[in-house]
């Protein structure tokens, strides 16, 4: 039985959920690993993912700082951006004698990370490969909004990978490994019965539009509530557990569902900022993307320009969201984007990790 350290970045859940989609594939493929996540924020949705299978253990740690945003806004706030990361780089050679120890206390053979820099630099400190599977490294993500000096420390840990996995909407270097491979979208597996189930939950006389609101979990926007959205005809909106707007046509997300992918998939319209995970569920099951614009992420930019290109989403400026009420031609014109169906390519992606795991 091989022991595989999972790293899940701790920024938001978007990183849980994809994750939580490979590690069920990779158990099921191969019986002989059993698999150590590293994590803090979502630890508790990740641990009701996998309260059934005995070969997941859980260790708390905190693997990364990701993005702080301004006050009620969508936009990084980058000197306290700044500090974080510094305060970060200033304590990761503690954080890696951590890892280090608990690599070896728990005979790790292999490490997966998306997307921390932590599991990848205590791999290479011990020799052992590491994979690296994201969209984005914090390295490109952090261009224009961090230090250089910090920039250049981020870099030195992600040329340490073995393997690079790249996913769509990915912009990377080539980080000077010998295996890079690309792959497209993927989520967890959806349930076409649960998805009624909720759509009748949510709309008992099937007669309205249902608009996945997708903000992310570490969103905290106060104004959300005065948003005349919420007033559209006809519509019965979706948002997170975490979304203070009470209004009769809002159905909050219940905070013990853990299997949220079905909530993308019982929508007409996702509205959504460029989340990866979110933007990766609509799209392997179909559902039209109208996203919010943030052109100072580069993670965004690089997710948003891959849509546009793909006819995979239609745009909106955070300033138009202010006035926005969702009509029945405005949900027609970002289903007309929505042309090309993408395949889930969680199994692909795990039997080529599987491959890798197998060869150490």
């Amino acid at each position: 039985m091989k022991t595989i350290a999972y790293y899940i970045s701790d920024y938001g859940y978007g990183h849980a959920t994809r994750s939580t989609a490979i590690i069920r594939e990779l158990l099921k493929q191969n019986e002989n690993v059993k698999i150590i996540i590293c994590h803090s924020f979502a630890l508790g949705f990740l641990q009701q993912s996998f309260r059934h299978e005995h070969r997941v253990a859980f260790r708390e740690v905190a693997t990364d700082v990701g993005y702080v945003l301004k006050e009620n806004s969508l936009e990084p706030d980058k000197k306290l951006l700044n500090n974080n990361v510094s305060s970060y780089v200033s304590e990761f050679s503690i954080k890696l004698d951590q890892e280090t120890q608990f690599m070896k206390e728990k005979n790790v053979s292999f490490v997966i990370s998306d997307i921390s820099p932590l599991g990848i630099a205590g791999a290479a400190a011990l020799n052992i490969p590491s994979l690296g599977l994201s969209n984005f490294t914090w390295y490109t993500a952090y261009e224009g909004l961090i230090e250089e000096h910090l920039l250049s420390f981020l870099h030195a840990q992600y040329k340490q990978m073995t393997y690079h996995f790249s996913l769509a909407c990915s912009n990377e270097p080539h980080w000077g490994i010998e295996e890079n491979q690309s792959f497209g979208f993927y989520s967890r597996d959806i349930d076409a019965h649960e998805v009624q189930r909720i759509r009748k939950e949510i709309d008992p006389a099937g007669e309205s539009h249902i608009i996945y609101f997708g903000l992310g979990m570490k969103v905290d926007i106060g104004t959300l509530s005065e948003l005349p959205i919420w007033q559209s005809p006809n519509c019965k909106f979706i948002v997170s557990s975490n979304v203070n707007v009470n209004h009769p046509n809002v159905y909050r997300i219940p905070k013990a569902a853990v299997e949220t992918q079905h909530y993308v998939a019982t929508a007409d319209l996702v509205l959504t900022k460029a989340g990866w995970g979110t933007v990766s569920e609509a799209v392997c099951v179909g559902v039209p993307l109208l996203i919010t614009n943030r052109s100072s992420m580069k993670e965004d930019r690089h997710t948003i320009d891959y849509l546009v290109r793909h006819q995979l989403c239609n745009l909106i400026e955070w300033k138009e969201l202010e006035s926005l009420v969702v009509t029945p031609s405005l949900i027609e014109t970002c289903r007309r984007q929505n042309i090309n169906y993408y395949k889930n390519e969680a199994i692909h992606i795990a039997e080529e990790i599987n491959k890798k795991i197998k060869s150490t």
